[in-house]
């Protein structure tokens, strides 16, 4: 097998992985509260994220990291996982699946825009243009099949989503400044995130291990929304013979989430979802051609 089919095999597996987590959340979610969900599952992928590192001989890693870089993964993991998915778990908590799943598919525009003042970056207008056109998708979906009627049923349930594009963008600029290895910079990001989670979990819910399918939805995102996915997306870009034709199929995603969502939690595809979310990625792809110019 060639290296470019051995990419795509990695990258589509992830892809299909990532697609099915959306549905996760909502099951999860039925017998646990949004706090609790986030302590299980980052627990989990701390864990798996260790398990890789010591397969990988990559052990000796973890403590090589300096005080420098321990305190930036303190502030990264703040950003990522504990509030990024504190609010994306409250925003599926608040909104069908359908809704809060492609409305968090805002934040390359977002990550274009916070480049420019952050990583010293020039802002084009077309980058204006993508945001703009991206937002209609927002707007679209946001009225939940209404579009008629111009009504968000849920406003603040849109605004945590959608706001949660924005916390994983400025997660994704300070990842790039930090050149340690990746798998160590995740572990320690979702150490310190499992850590800032047991203290609000004490203070505001309690710890709950019982066995049931949303105990063990949460480890399913654990496992693979946060932990081993990530592994074969870098798998299929380290086989890559192009990173962009591989990037390009994680729009796959929100599609395919879609046939989940409605084949397994029986949500009925408002045919305002579809269009927005055709509007929100041909903002991202408008974007893209901006940067293959410049």
């Amino acid at each position: 097998m060639s290296n470019q089919k051995k990419s795509y095999l990695f990258a589509l597996s992830a892809i299909l992985l990532w697609s099915t987590v959306s549905t996760a959340f909502k099951i999860a979610l039925k017998e646990l509260d949004y706090i609790q969900l986030l302590f299980i599952s980052s627990f989990v992928a701390t864990i798996i994220l260790a398990i890789i590192i010591i397969f990988q001989k990559k052990g000796q890693l973890i403590f090589s990291s300096t005080k420098k870089e321990l305190a930036n993964s303190a502030f990264v993991g703040f950003l990522n996982p504990f509030a990024y998915y504190l609010i994306l778990f409250k925003a599926y908590s608040l909104l069908p699946a359908q809704i809060a799943q492609p409305l968090n598919y805002t934040w390359p525009i977002v990550l274009v825009l916070l480049s420019a003042p952050l990583l010293k970056q020039k802002l084009y207008k077309k980058s204006i243009i993508a945001l703009f056109v991206s937002f209609i998708g927002v707007f679209v979906i946001s009225t939940q099949g209404n579009l008629t009627e111009f009504k968000i049923d849920n406003p603040f349930g849109v605004a945590l989503a959608a706001g949660s594009s924005i916390i994983w963008a400025l997660f994704w600029i300070l990842n790039v400044k930090d050149k340690r290895d990746e798998i160590i910079k995740l572990f320690y990001n979702f150490l310190f995130g499992t850590i800032y989670t047991l203290i609000i979990i004490l203070l505001f819910s309690d710890i709950r291990f019982e066995f049931s399918k949303s105990f063990i939805s949460a480890i399913y995102i654990g496992f693979f929304e946060m932990g081993f996915t990530f592994v074969l997306w870098l798998k299929a870009l380290q086989y890559a013979t192009s990173n962009e034709k591989i990037s390009n199929l994680v729009y796959l995603s929100p599609f395919m989430a879609l046939i989940f969502i409605n084949l397994i939690l029986k949500e009925e595809i408002f045919y305002t979802t579809l269009i927005g979310l055709i509007f929100i990625i041909a903002g991202i792809f408008i974007q893209q051609i901006k940067l293959k110019k410049h």
